[in-house]
């Protein structure tokens, strides 16, 4: 992967860093057990928290949580035709928001690049539906590229003018929005103008659904293909370790290590709207088959919390977006089957984010306890 290193390397070579070594067998047992413990506390917090709002609206806590279960996971035809295909876009818009974060880059803007991607995705098939195979894989580069350009306008703003990313990204959320609004009014809506869409994309140009798993197209591979190799990226090159350097501490990381900071963040921008954007192009050729006004449910935003439960790990991000993914199909047949308001699913989220973020603050605090202590007495000592 020296493509990678070579991407997020300083102006000093990539010679000069090297990645991590590869953990022990001990060390990954452990790091294993750990993960373990963490994700069977995670759906007890789920459950439980479910219970308790469910109980406190006075609702039938068994009849819910059946239907919750029956819409999510209860059968193979609602693991796969609801949950796993809502967990491709959350698995890679919350793989693009880890990239950001990891770096120091508060992308806030998934959800625009997202929409970028789709559009110019969509565009590309509806434009040469005819090429079959060769539109279908110009449609997801260009959705990257999309999602990438939309991206780097926000890193341009920081490094050229000083431009906080947070509410550049949000701003630029926005924006897209409404541009994808005027396309599907404009230049890309259906003949007739008579519904707020592009027309249907023709078959030779879908992505392909997995045989015996419902409405699961191959979206599914390549997101998991992609968090694979991103987060063994982080981990075992040089290129991703100049990125988590970066995003640790940037004045150490350009002063002790020789990191051209600037050009690392921006890349990562660009590298963080990518999959944000490939990931609006999968759902436009995998999932609508055509561009439409509200195309994307919120995904970029629930991806936020999707990396932040991950701990920022491309690897755990493939679990992280399937637990969303059941939560909110779950919540369909919650309100349909048990008169459930599906707005219950996201207080859920809410205090599982707050639950991940309180323990991550209390484990610092006891690790940066014991050495601020060591400080004081070396101090009194003195």
């Amino acid at each position: 992967m020296r493509w990678f290193s070579t991407l997020f390397a300083g102006g000093h070579g990539a010679t000069v860093y090297t990645a991590p070594r590869t953990p022990a067998p001990s060390r990954l047992a452990m790091s294993a057990l750990r993960f373990a413990t963490f994700v069977t506390l995670v759906l007890s917090v789920v459950v439980l928290a479910t219970a308790g709002l469910l109980a406190v609206g006075g609702f039938d806590v068994r009849v819910a949580l059946a239907a919750l279960w029956t819409g999510s996971i209860g059968s193979w035809y609602a693991l796969t035709s609801a949950t796993f295909v809502r967990a491709v876009p959350l698995m890679l818009t919350g793989c693009a928001v880890a990239v950001a974060f990891r770096a120091g880059v508060f992308n806030i803007g998934a959800e625009g690049q997202l929409l970028a991607g789709a559009a110019a995705a969509a565009a590309v098939v509806l434009a040469a539906p005819s090429l079959g195979i060769v539109s279908l894989l110009l449609a997801l580069v260009m959705g990257a590229v999309g999602g990438g350009v939309w991206a780097s306008i926000a890193g341009i703003l920081r490094s050229r003018f000083g431009v906080l990313e947070v509410i550049s990204t949000i701003m630029l959320n926005f924006v897209a929005l409404y541009a994808v609004s005027y396309l599907v009014r404009g230049p890309l809506q259906e003949p007739t103008h008579a519904y707020p869409q592009s027309l249907p994309i023709a078959e030779s140009v879908r992505l392909g659904q997995i045989p015996g798993a419902g409405r699961l197209h191959v979206g599914l591979l390549l997101a998991v293909g992609i968090l694979m190799v991103a987060g063994w990226m982080m981990r075992y090159t040089a290129g991703g370790f100049r990125l988590l350097v970066v995003g640790e501490n940037p004045a150490a990381a350009a002063s002790a290590g020789l990191i051209d900071v600037g050009a690392v963040t921006f890349r990562a921008f660009l590298c963080s709207g990518a999959l944000a954007g490939l990931a609006g192009a999968v759902e436009v050729l995998g999932v609508t088959f055509a561009l439409y006004e509200n195309i994307s449910p919120g995904y970029g935003y629930t991806a936020i919390a999707v990396a932040l439960l991950a701990g920022l790990d491309p690897w755990r991000i493939v679990l992280s977006a399937a637990l969303f993914a059941a939560l909110e199909s779950g919540a369909g047949a919650m309100q349909r089957d048990a008169g459930v308001p599906s707005t219950l699913v996201m207080i859920v989220e809410a205090l599982l984010i707050l639950a991940v973020v309180v323990t991550q603050a209390l484990r610092r605090r006891r690790v940066s306890a014991p050495s601020a202590l060591t400080r004081a007495d070396l101090v009194a000592g003195a």
